[in-house]
């Protein structure tokens, strides 16, 4: 199995979680990241070339916090304006830098760890053309494998052996 193979199976695993993720970063692209830029935006003397330490902290925090209540328009201030909006931007880059590393993190969890993950243990590929209905039923009994049932009203031995590896944690 090829390591984009490896990947690509990774990713189908966690489909709805990574819907989920991209859902969720931009509910807080809006909520975070677009109120603290308008709060910066708001609290720096010169707008255009911002400097953490020529802040004044009163007005960052004030807005900071009374922008969390209204997160749509702190959006609609980082829009209009081109500073707030060059601002907003720039957060949003290091913000979906961060974030990414996060779901890389998790594609990586998720992606198999040898070939033979999530494969169906018991198969019915030893036989061909049916012959295993001689023997087995295909509609109803104790379940063997996909299609494959062991008919509890045959006559005779019907004893089941199963041999696989147990996994205890």
């Amino acid at each position: 199995m090829g390591f984009f193979e490896k990947i690509g199976r990774g990713i189908s695993k966690i489909k709805g979680k990574l819907i989920v993720a991209l859902i969720l970063f931009i509910v807080l692209d809006i909520w975070l990241i677009a109120t603290v830029s308008a709060a910066i935006y708001k609290a720096a003397p010169d707008p255009a070339n911002v400097n953490p330490f020529l802040l004044n902290w009163d007005i960052l925090l004030e807005n900071g916090f009374m922008g969390l209540l209204t997160p749509l328009e702190q959006l609609k201030t980082c829009m209009i304006t081109a500073d707030a909006r060059r601002i907003f931007f720039s957060g949003t880059k290091y913000f979906a830098l961060f974030y990414g590393l996060f779901v890389i993190i998790g594609i990586a969890k998720a992606m198999p760890k040898h070939e033979y993950e999530d494969i169906e243990n018991g198969s019915s590929d030893w036989c061909e053309h049916g012959e295993q209905y001689s023997v087995l039923s295909k509609n109803k009994g104790i379940v063997l494998a996909e299609k494959n049932y062991l008919p509890v009203d045959k006559r005779g031995n019907v004893n089941v052996l199963i041999v696989r590896r147990f996994w205890c944690w």
